[in-house]
């Protein structure tokens, strides 16, 4: 049986693209006085406020009130997007270049779980940083909150691939969680789990060892 070509690439963005720590808002927030924003493998107050925020059922502002009424202060919306944002860190040059040379030969996209507050930081950051704009690096940006669906709901995949006129099996998806990759192989991708920080190490002996099989 002959493998279709991968002519398609789909990126997640957070510990694929862009690294994050996101012990650090966790921390800035605990400095705010919310002692349980977030513990590990506990459903809170936190998580449904983010995974709200996420998927486009929240919005900034209500988010900032839920943080204020959990702190008990009157903090600045800057304050609160400070502490919210820390967990951004950057988006590595070389892998900048890298997509950009692999855009001459696929078609490259992203799709990310992300919110408005964080989408503004990251935008300004790789601006500032590239001097264009983050959403002419990819043919198309998906994001969670503007298509009110967040990974790993199967439909997020069948809905960005329609939206892109993308063939499921001539795409490869690449995501830093197995949960995300079993879904989108689901929807018929082929997939690409790594972990955080190590695109530039996968992708290019991916691709090479694809292309031997194909």
């Amino acid at each position: 049986m002959t493998l279709k070509p991968i002519r398609n690439i789909i990126f997640d963005l957070g510990g694929v693209i862009l690294n994050i720590n996101p012990q650090l808002t966790v921390n800035e927030f605990r400095g705010l006085g919310w002692n349980d924003f977030y513990v590990e493998n506990k459903q809170s107050m936190a998580k449904d406020l983010f995974y709200q925020l996420e998927k486009g059922a929240s919005s900034p502002e209500a988010f900032r009130e839920a943080v204020r009424e959990q702190v008990q202060s009157d903090l600045a919306d800057t304050a609160i997007d400070r502490a919210w944002s820390a967990m951004i860190l950057d988006i590595p040059a070389d892998l900048v270049r890298y997509l950009e040379e692999l855009k001459k030969n696929y078609r490259i996209f992203l799709l990310s779980n992300t919110n408005e507050i964080h989408r503004i930081k990251f935008h300004e950051d790789f601006r500032k940083n590239f001097g264009y704009s983050l959403y002419d690096l990819f043919e198309h940006n998906f994001y969670s909150h503007v298509m009110g669906l967040r990974k790993p709901d199967p439909q997020i995949y069948t809905r960005a691939l329609l939206e892109a006129g993308l063939i499921a099996e001539e795409t490869l998806f690449i995501d830093d969680m197995i949960e995300n990759t079993e879904s989108a192989k689901g929807a018929g991708m082929k997939v690409l789990h790594i972990q955080p920080g190590t695109l530039l190490e996968r992708l290019p002996d991916y691709l090479d060892e694809f292309q031997h099989q194909s």
